[in-house]
């Protein structure tokens, strides 16, 4: 039987390799995941709603949404304090993100501002949908980072049952197992693996390294045959370069 796919919240990450995706962007990481086979990891489509002062990292909490049915999704179910969408509001912790699987359905809302505005006082690290959200206008206003598809005015219970809480997900077509590590930054929102978080944060943080220089590079009116990507010799001088400023990839790293 061949070995099953790794997945799930026990792998122990290192606090080095999480500052180092902190400071890698969205661009850099696909395609450290793309050299390891990994294709479908950005969340096409979900973009930044939100006002942050710096890119989103953390953990996933997810919520599962499925379609509504007309004789359950009423208003008076959000009378129950425990109601899952409520729930995963008052469960995600500190430094984990809120990830919601609406099937990128956007003609109801997943949540609004004031549950936004909750997770944000719980010390969310961000908050995910490819559905919409409602009361857009305070949501971009939050320094926590949110994205989404789409703004709409309509409340979840139109088109959206909350069923499940820290269940294996899709989230724009991308899947969200919990413990995936999530990086969004004005891109849009990658998903690594908790697995390969080890396997690509040196090297992410080396292909920033390189790609500042390069962009240097270019800046200065090199060309970009045997620029990017580099030959031989712009590696020689990538390396004197850094030979002459030692603390340059540590820098950026």
């Amino acid at each position: 039987m061949p070995d099953q796919p790794k997945h799930g919240s026990s792998t122990v990450l290192n606090p080095k390799d999480l500052a180092a995706l902190s400071r890698a962007s969205t661009a850099t990481i696909t395609t450290q995941l793309f050299k390891l086979g990994y294709r479908n990891t950005f969340l096409a489509g979900v973009r930044l709603q939100s006002s942050p002062t710096g890119r989103m990292l953390g953990e996933a909490f997810t919520l599962r949404y499925i379609p509504a049915r007309e004789d359950i999704d009423v208003l008076a179910a959000f009378d129950d304090y425990d109601h899952p969408q409520r729930k995963a509001i008052e469960s995600t912790k500190s430094g984990q993100i809120l990830v919601m699987d609406c099937r990128q359905e956007t003609r109801a809302a997943s949540a609004g501002h004031i549950l936004l505005t909750r997770a944000a006082a719980r010390g969310a690290a961000g908050v995910v949908t490819d559905g919409s959200l409602r009361d857009i206008a305070g949501i971009s206003e939050l320094d926590m980072p949110v994205y989404a598809a789409a703004p709409a005015a309509m409340t979840n219970l139109a088109t959206h049952h909350a069923v499940d809480l820290n269940v294996p997900i899709g989230c724009a077509g991308v899947p969200i197992f919990p413990g995936d590590i999530l990086v969004g930054d004005s891109d849009g929102v990658v998903c690594v693996p908790r697995h390969l978080v080890s396997d690509i944060a040196q090297p992410a943080a080396e292909q920033e390294a390189l790609e500042d220089f390069i962009l240097s590079q270019v800046q200065a009116g090199v060309g970009l045959r045997g620029t990017y990507p580099p030959d031989e010799q712009t590696m020689e001088r990538y390396a004197r370069y850094c030979g002459n400023h030692p603390s340059y990839k540590e820098d950026l790293a």
